[in-house]
C-alpha cells in the first residue's frame, strides 16, 4: 500500500486533530503549504498545545514556489504507461503496487496451443459477448487497448490465459482477470466507502435514538440494500466499506485473508520504545495474542503522539484495547485504509463508489 508522506509538520495547534484542510497559507519559501488529510479542520493554537494542529497527510503539491503548472508537460512516458494499465485512467487506486508478472513466451504460446485444440474439439464458442467488449464495457480501457492486453497474454477468464481473440464471455458468470486483478462485469454489485464520522452507530437503525450510518444514505443507497463490512466503534471514525455483494464481504471480514487495516492513533506521549517494541512482538489480551503488523511514529508534541497502526485482525476494538494494555489509552482513532482503499482527502460523513482498481485489488487479495 501506497502512500505519500507529508513535506514537513504544521506547527499550527488545534483541537484533537488528525489533519482537516491543509492551512490556506504560505511556508517559508512562499509555496502554499498543505497536502492531503483527514478529519476535521482545527482552530490555531500554539505549538505544544493539547494536539497535532493541522497536520497534513499525504502528498504535497510538486513544483517550485509560484511555478504555474503547463498541461503540455503532462502527457509524460509515465503518463502514457498509466493509460495503459487496467482503469489507468481512473482517479483512485492508481497508487496500489500490483505485483503481477506477466506470463512468458513459453507460457502464451502453451496458451494458444491450448485455444485452439479446445476449438477443434468443441467449435467456435456462440454464446456471450466478445470478450474484449466485456472488458471495456467494465471500464478497463478502450476496445482497441483491450485487444492488445489479450495478445499480450495480459487477460485470464475462469483461470486460463488467453492470447487470442474470438474469446466469448458471459459476464455475469466468468471470472475475468487483467494483469492479475479480478474486474467486476456484474453491474448488479455495488462498491462504496464511507467516511464515518465521530459518535455514529455501525447499524442501520439504534433504539437510543443515536446517529447511525443509514442517516447519511441517499436514495440510490437505500434502494441497494447496502450492508458494512465490518464495524467501527461509536467513537471511531474512517473508512467503512459498503457493498451488496455478499461473497466478497465475507471474505474482507474472514480471519484467513489477513486485510490489513490502517489506523491512526493518537495517545498520550511520550511513547518509549520499549512499549512500541512491545506491540510489535506480541501482549497478551483476555482474548488470546496479539501484535502489530506495522507501527510508526507520526508526530509528536509534549504531551501527546500520533501513531499509524496497521495490524489484519479484525477482533472487537482491538486497537484500543492494546493500547489500554500498554498504559496509553487511545484519545482518537481513525482508520485510514483498509486494503487498498484509502481514506485520502475524503469529506468526513460523505460516500463515495470505489473505483474499479479498488474493487479489483480488494477481489485479488481474498482470492476472487
Amino acid at each position: 500500500m501506497s502512500r505519500g508522506s507529508s513535506s514537513g509538520r504544521n506547527d499550527r495547534g488545534g483541537n484533537s486533530n488528525f489533519g482537516g484542510k491543509p492551512a490556506g497559507g504560505r511556508n517559508s519559501n512562499g509555496g502554499k503549504s498543505g497536502g492531503k488529510s483527514y478529519g476535521k479542520p482545527g482552530g490555531a493554537g500554539r505549538t505544544g498545545g493539547k494536539s497535532f494542529g493541522e497536520k497534513p497527510y499525504g502528498k504535497s503539491a510538486s513544483g517550485k514556489p509560484g511555478e504555474k503548472s503547463n498541461p503540455a508537460k503532462r502527457n509524460t512516458s509515465a503518463a502514457r504507461k498509466n493509460s495503459e494499465r487496467a482503469f489507468g485512467k481512473e482517479r483512485f487506486g492508481n497508487s496500489v503496487p500490483n505485483n503481477y508478472a506477466r506470463p512468458t513466451q513459453r507460457a502464451r504460446a502453451q496458451a494458444r496451443a491450448e485455444n485452439q485444440a479446445a476449438r477443434e474439439i468443441h467449435g467456435e464458442q456462440q454464446d456471450g459477448i466478445r470478450l474484449q467488449k466485456a472488458m471495456a464495457n467494465a471500464g478497463v480501457a478502450s476496445r482497441r487497448v483491450c485487444e492488445e492486453m489479450i495478445l499480450e497474454g495480459r487477460v485470464e477468464v475462469n483461470g486460463n490465459l488467453v492470447v487470442e481473440l474470438g474469446t466469448r464471455v458471459d459476464p455475469d458468470k466468468d471470472r475475468i482477470h487483467v494483469d492479475g486483478m479480478r474486474i467486476q462485469t456484474n453491474q448488479a454489485n455495488r462498491y462504496f466507502v464511507f467516511n464515518k464520522p465521530k459518535h455514529v452507530m455501525c447499524t442501520m437503525d439504534d433504539p437510543e435514538g443515536r446517529r447511525t450510518i443509514a442517516d447519511y444514505f441517499k436514495n440510490e443507497h437505500k434502494s441497494l440494500r447496502l450492508f458494512h463490512v465490518g464495524r467501527l466503534d461509536y467513537k471511531t471514525e474512517g473508512v467503512l466499506i459498503l457493498t451488496n455483494d455478499g461473497e466478497l464481504a465475507n471474505r474482507l471480514q474472514h480471519p484467513k485473508y489477513e486485510v490489513p487495516k490502517t489506523y491512526l492513533v493518537q495517545i498520550p506521549g511520550p511513547l518509549p520504545r520499549a512499549v512500541s517494541n512491545q506491540l510489535r512482538e506480541g501482549i497478551k489480551l483476555e482474548d488470546g495474542w496479539i501484535k502489530v503488523d506495522d507501527l510508526k511514529i507520526i508526530a509528536t508534541t509534549p504531551k501527546h503522539v500520533m501513531v499509524e497502526v496497521t495490524l489484519h485482525s479484525g477482533r472487537n476494538r482491538i486497537v484500543r484495547r492494546m493500547f489500554d494494555a500498554v498504559g496509553h489509552p487511545v484519545q482518537r482513532l481513525v482508520r485510514v485504509a483498509v486494503g487498498p482503499v484509502q481514506l485520502g482527502d475524503q469529506k468526513q460523513g460523505t460516500i463515495r463508489s470505489l473505483g474499479n482498481q479498488e474493487v479489483g485489488h480488494l477481489m485479488a487479495m481474498v482470492g476472487m
